[in-house]
């Protein structure tokens, strides 16, 4: 059976109709949301690229299939397997095969109730907001791009563990909530759209001060063992594997462009999020949501947590010490100074507040 024909009425009839969807309602552009493994654990590539799903946790045998960017698998357990010339020997299964480790950030399925009217924590409405699902399309409400990775993202998102603030929000026609995501410090000026249900919204109890009244704090960050161990008078209080500066550039040369700095200095400034941005095409970064961030060294070193790689225990950033985003908010919520809700930023003069001494064992 063949279609009906169009005629040419109906045909610019349907043209307009579609030419205002696309100018009123941006968010329809696309198709809809990603629909995400039904298991407890997860995993994203996290790559920008293909990786490899090998039949068993053993790099140097051939691939099975291939896993794309953002694609999102099952994460049903960690083994130890043969990854050559590489630190991690970790493999998840995601039961069909075995993907190395560091490949996947490990990430949860949890959508939320969305808010029906904005609350006000301090001078303004508004709240800080946690992505809670794999990741989440936005739609700038202010095109066009301005911030260089935007420019670079025909399909932008942002992913989980990542932190903005929310000061708008709207219900569409198909009863679907819609929250306003800007960024507060460091931000080109980009604002979106993204559905409700991706983000957690956090509460004054979320960045509570832990043992507040302890003066005797500090942080030693070893770039050796690429460790962070915090310190309350003589007592370890908490250990983590992190990432510190890269030894590599983006060619694979050696270089000490991106080494974290050695010595010792004061926490200086801390923020809630901040979008980060800096270097050269090809060896530059720009990346919004930087969540639980401490400024210690210049402008632009600090301890932050780290959505975009798993592979903690080795050097990886530009001169930054990376944390895994549940590390980085209790060392942020331990580290002096306190920082309130509103405005989520806090600078504190000399001396300065919790001290972080970076070793090289």
């Amino acid at each position: 059976m063949n279609p009906p024909r169009l005629t040419r009425r109906d045909f610019l009839k349907l043209s307009l109709s579609a030419a205002g969807a696309w100018l009123l309602a941006p968010w329809l552009r696309r198709g809809p949301q990603a629909e995400f493994p039904a298991a407890e654990y997860l995993g994203r590539n996290n790559t920008h690229g293909r990786i490899e799903v090998y039949a068993r946790p053993d790099a140097t045998t051939s691939p099975v299939e291939y896993l794309f960017e953002d694609a999102v698998v099952p994460w049903y357990r960690e083994v130890v397997g043969y990854q050559p010339y590489r630190l991690s020997q970790r493999f998840v299964d995601i039961g069909r095969g075995y993907v190395w480790a560091p490949y996947l950030q490990p990430v949860r399925n949890q959508p939320n109730t969305p808010l029906n009217e904005l609350p006000t924590y301090g001078a303004q409405p508004g709240f800080w907001a946690e992505v809670t699902v794999p990741y989440v399309d936005i739609y700038q409400d202010n095109p066009p791009p301005r911030s260089p990775w935007l420019q670079h993202t025909p399909y932008p998102r942002l992913y989980y563990t990542q932190v903005l603030w929310i000061d708008g929000l709207k219900t569409d026609d198909q009863g679907r909530v819609w929250y306003h995501v800007t960024e507060r410090y460091g931000s080109y000026g980009d604002t979106f759209w993204a559905l409700a249900e991706a983000f957690r919204p956090l509460t004054p109890a979320d960045l509570e001060p832990i043992t507040p009244d302890v003066a005797d704090k500090r942080i030693v960050v070893d770039v050796t063992y690429q460790t962070a161990a915090c310190y309350e008078g003589k007592t370890e209080v908490y250990f983590c594997r992190v990432s510190t500066g890269a030894k590599y550039d983006a060619a694979g040369k050696p270089t000490d462009e991106w080494a974290t700095p050695l010595g010792v200095n004061p926490i200086w400034r801390k923020l809630v999020s901040v979008h980060m941005s800096g270097g050269t095409t090809g060896g530059g970064y720009d990346l919004p949501g930087i969540a639980w961030s401490m400024l210690f060294v210049g402008e632009g070193v600090a301890l932050h947590s780290t959505f975009w790689h798993n592979n903690f225990g080795v050097p990886m950033s530009h001169g930054c010490v990376n944390l895994r985003p549940e590390d980085a908010k209790w060392v942020f919520r331990w580290t002096q100074p306190v920082v309130p809700y509103d405005p989520g930023d806090k600078t504190v003069g000399m001396p300065g507040g919790t001290i972080v001494e970076v070793i090289e064992a």
